[in-house]
């Protein structure tokens, strides 16, 4: 799961660190040459549209997903499972949902033959396409880690269940966040 989480972080910060240059010459090109590449927020669009899903992907991954869990800890273990079971599961649900709403504006566009109202006329079935595959990928890991915790449930593996899928404690980030620190550090040769 973690090199699946290495090849997401890295695509979506291609995508961004592509956008930004792209922005920085669009903007020294406008203010030295009064000439417009045009297309900058098009791609713009299509860079936040694409990346956003990556982003639940990365989220599902990490068990990132915000939750409101300021009475979570107090519960019996039990309730911890079934609350941890079934906020994965109406995510799976919820990503279910993006996936099948997302594929009929595919295809409309698609049928209608599309364009953006922009200077490129883009033909929106390619930035969609590459739309709809991020929200794929997003509800296959939730629905892939729904049947894992699913099955934890069903199987009585309530510690096991609430270990994998409990929202992360602020310790647990501090935590993540200092060993990241530290490998960089290392790979640097940086002192600690």
């Amino acid at each position: 799961m973690r090199r699946i989480e290495d090849v997401l972080a890295t695509l979506f910060g291609a995508i961004f660190v592509v956008l930004s240059l792209v922005v920085t010459v669009e903007t020294l090109v406008r203010k030295i040459f009064n000439f417009s590449l045009q297309g900058a927020d098009e791609l713009g669009g299509y860079s936040l549209a694409i990346g956003s899903t990556i982003a639940f992907a990365l989220a599902v991954a990490g068990r990132n997903h915000i939750r409101v869990d300021v009475f979570h800890e107090h519960f019996p273990r039990g309730l911890k499972a079934f609350l941890n079971w079934l906020s994965i599961v109406l995510l799976a649900g919820m990503a279910t949902l993006f996936v099948i709403v997302s594929w009929r504006v595919l295809m409309e566009s698609l049928e209608y033959r599309s364009t953006a109202q922009t200077p490129w006329a883009t033909p929106l079935i390619y930035p969609q396409s590459l739309w709809y595959a991020g929200l794929v990928l997003f509800m296959l890991m939730a629905v892939g880690f729904a049947a894992r915790a699913s099955w934890l449930l069903f199987t009585r593996r309530i510690d096991q269940l609430n270990d994998e899928f409990h929202a992360k404690s602020a310790k647990e980030e501090l935590k993540e966040e200092l060993d990241s620190v530290k490998n960089r550090q290392a790979a640097t040769g940086e002192p600690s």
